[in-house]
């Protein structure tokens, strides 16, 4: 899971699991209150973990309902029974501070710091499980979206590989076209000079091969009709789902600020983008990219 894809609802939501999480090692009570001449420093202030009905509901609910929105989040199309993890864990975080809740009603004043902690833990961790898909500030990537590479300086070799648009690219050429065997970039073929086009290609003659025989252009060069669209790279501000090429409602992928992607085809406002992984789907939300 890229922890790039995380956006700023979804630290809120493991902050709060944190606090809840120690709360449960706090007292549930106030204390005792030892009469005067009576020794009470050995009696221990019972907690969460000594009561499982409790610590089960409210405590453990809300961490496990944490981790599940987390894992859900970055593994988009998980489910279980039919319903999106996500989901289920925004219900189990609701479930805690539903707990909390009518638990603190049941026991004040008698409340210790556990369970007040514990509520207040609840509130948030179920507030930011509900609003973190829909409050446009809560959705903002938690780690930020890392700048463009700088520009090489003169003479230096520029990174490569998948996932990085500053790849060297011949003069003239298409970004993930191929290039001929042994063709250096910038420089042309043995028919002609740099700079100067051949003669017989401005004229539409077909050129003579070494043995004198007449070379036929190949018939899929022909009929190739000029492409109106050139491949780029580009970046998501926000993570955003790649649905299938046929349409299914359900995503395949999911892509996370911070890496570059192939955009190889556009479908009206739409792009068809590839994975590191080769995968290919539809990006429906072009809103924002980042161009490569």
């Amino acid at each position: 899971m890229n922890i790039r894809s995380l956006t700023r609802g979804d630290g809120v939501v493991i902050g709060a699991a944190v606090v809840l999480f120690v709360a449960s090692f706090l007292g549930l009570t106030p204390g005792v209150d030892c009469p005067s001449g009576i020794d009470c420093s050995n009696i221990d202030t019972p907690n969460a973990w000594d009561s499982l009905g409790l610590l089960m509901s409210m405590f453990l609910a809300g961490v496990i309902g944490a981790a599940l929105v987390i894992v859900g989040r970055g593994m988009p199309g998980r489910r279980i029974a039919g319903i999106d993890l996500g989901q289920f864990g925004v219900a189990f975080c609701v479930f805690a501070l539903w707990t909390a809740f009518w638990t603190i009603i049941d026991w004040n004043p008698d409340a210790g710091a556990g369970l007040i902690l514990g509520l207040i833990a609840t509130i948030v961790l179920a507030a930011a499980a509900v609003a973190a898909p829909l409050v446009p500030a809560l959705k903002a990537p938690l780690l930020g979206t890392p700048r463009p590479a700088a520009p090489q300086p003169y003479g230096g070799q520029p990174q490569g590989g998948y996932g990085y648009p500053g790849a060297p690219q011949p003069y003239g050429a298409q970004p993930g076209q191929p290039q001929p065997y042994g063709a250096q970039p910038g420089h042309p073929g043995p028919a002609g000079h740099a700079g100067q086009p051949d003669q017989a290609a401005q004229h539409g003659q077909p050129q003579p091969s070494q043995g004198g025989q007449i070379a036929q252009p190949a018939q899929g060069q022909q009929d190739a009709p000029a492409a109106d669209f050139a491949p780029f790279w580009f970046a998501v501000p926000v993570a955003r789902p790649l649905y299938a090429e046929d349409g299914s409602p359900a995503p395949i992928a999911e892509l996370a600020p911070g890496t570059w992607y192939l955009a190889v085809e556009q479908r009206g406002q739409a792009l068809v983008a590839q994975t590191q992984d080769g995968r290919r789907g539809v990006l429906q939300d072009t809103t924002g990219i980042q161009r490569g």
